[in-house]
């Protein structure tokens, strides 16, 4: 048996609902998954409720956004098995209200060349804790101008070199964010470390704590996953896989259950 420990929702700025990511992973044989939306954990709750229906343990997590200043590279650390989440509510309001303030001033350009208001977005965005890009380019897709989330007028409006809306969004330290992972009593894993270049940066984060890496997830190569579990071996750190999942609100296909953890990995991150 596998899981998958790494899916978006709704909740966040994945494109499914909590119900069908939880059916979808009893469809493909997983026997556990974690649902993973970006700064919150509204959805667990539900999720759980669905996975005592559909045979389907519920580890919880979330994906938390993170900066690292050292490196002025974004970076995103999943926290499993978390037995305070109210530790997390003032940087979650936090990182909300960043994000939707840099969508209402990304809107303010967008609104000038596409006949799109924010009224729809916000609708697209109203089982989401606060409202991301991807509700932005929805919207665009309901009104005609593409038939993707991610593709050519995404890089146009968003590319952070280019792009003529492209957004800032204030993120926490890193290491304080790992120190509160801990503090809510969950486990610190790195996300997907190839994505945002975080490579050169993990000695200096398991100098400050993390307590695994995901070295198994669609955008990381054979090496890249080579990599990653020498040093998840050389240091004693857990190891973890997930697929990243967001339905359709992704660059790529990739169906949940594309990258899993083992039942042997699961065990020893829920016996933590």
């Amino acid at each position: 048996m596998s899981a998958d420990l790494h899916c978006h929702s709704v909740c966040s700025d994945g494109a499914t609902s909590v119900k069908d990511v939880v059916k979808l992973a009893k469809l493909k044989g997983l026997s556990a998954i974690a649902l993973t939306d970006h700064d919150t954990v509204m959805g667990v709750k539900e999720a759980e409720h669905f996975g005592s229906i559909y045979g389907v343990q519920i580890v919880k997590g979330v994906e938390i956004s993170a900066y690292d200043f050292q490196r002025n590279r974004l970076v995103h650390m999943l926290c499993y098995n978390y037995k305070n989440p109210e530790v997390f509510t003032e940087t979650f309001n936090n990182i909300a209200n960043s994000r939707m303030n840099a969508m209402v001033k990304a809107m303010s350009e967008i609104t000038k060349r596409f006949n799109i208001d924010m009224d729809m977005v916000l609708e697209l965005s109203k089982n989401s804790a606060t409202t991301f890009k991807s509700h932005i380019m929805k919207a665009l897709m309901l009104a005609g101008y593409t038939d993707r989330v991610y593709g050519e007028l995404y890089k146009e409006i968003f590319d952070w070199k280019t792009g003529f809306a492209k957004t800032k969004i204030e993120y926490p330290n890193v290491e304080e964010i790992i120190r509160l992972i801990h503090k809510a009593g969950g486990t610190a894993v790195l996300a997907h470390p190839t994505v945002y270049d975080t490579v050169p940066a993990i000695p200096r984060l398991i100098e400050c704590g993390i307590d695994g890496i995901e070295c198994w997830y669609p955008r990381g190569t054979k090496q890249d996953t080579e990599v990653l579990l020498e040093y998840t071996k050389k240091h004693n750190l857990l190891r973890t896989g997930g697929t990243d999942f967001h339905g359709f609100s992704c660059g790529k296909v990739n169906p949940i259950g594309t990258c899993t953890t083992s039942q042997e990995d699961l065990d020893k991150l829920l016996s933590r």
